[in-house]
């Protein structure tokens, strides 16, 4: 299964009585999540399925993926994927889609790069995972402990 851990875009800061689950991507956050995605789109990436954090800066990052991919399915939310989210828990949301052959993953720092390294059975890896960053990780299996591949990594400085 390939996966695409992929960080939200830039966000607003969030407006005094405004909870931190409804900062919205800034029109640069937007743009630079685009660029990330049409370089995924050119190096043959299509997911199978993408899922997101409920927090609207993920979903909306997701919203982009979708357009940019040109994917018609419907984006599923995830209670795993918010920022104080657990690896384990991702993991087990993961192995109850095993039949997907390619999910994208929209979420927040620092989850992104601690489930890297718990992907790659790595747990002591620091992963810089750049807002709107994405990384693929293939898996094999979905048994309790995964055992992932690092195949790249996209940051927007490399795409602009």
């Amino acid at each position: 299964m390939e996966l695409y851990l992929f960080r939200h875009g830039i966000a607003e800061d969030a407006p005094p009585g405004r909870p931190d689950s409804s900062r919205a991507l800034t029109a640069e956050g937007r743009e630079r999540t685009a660029a990330v995605v049409k370089t995924a789109r050119n190096a043959g990436v299509m997911p199978s399925l993408i899922a997101s954090s409920p927090y609207l800066r993920a979903m909306q990052t997701a919203e982009v993926a979708a357009k940019e991919f040109g994917w018609k399915g419907e984006l599923l939310p995830l209670v795993s994927l918010v920022p104080h989210g657990t690896p384990e828990a991702v993991w087990c949301d993961i192995r109850a889609l095993k039949d997907e052959s390619s999910i994208l993953l929209a979420g927040h720092e620092p989850l992104m790069a601690n489930l890297a390294a718990y992907l790659l059975n790595a747990p002591g890896l620091m992963v810089d995972m750049k807002k709107s960053a994405m990384v693929r990780i293939d898996v094999a299996g979905s048994g309790p402990a995964p055992r992932g591949v690092l195949r790249w990594m996209i940051v927007p400085k490399l795409v602009k």
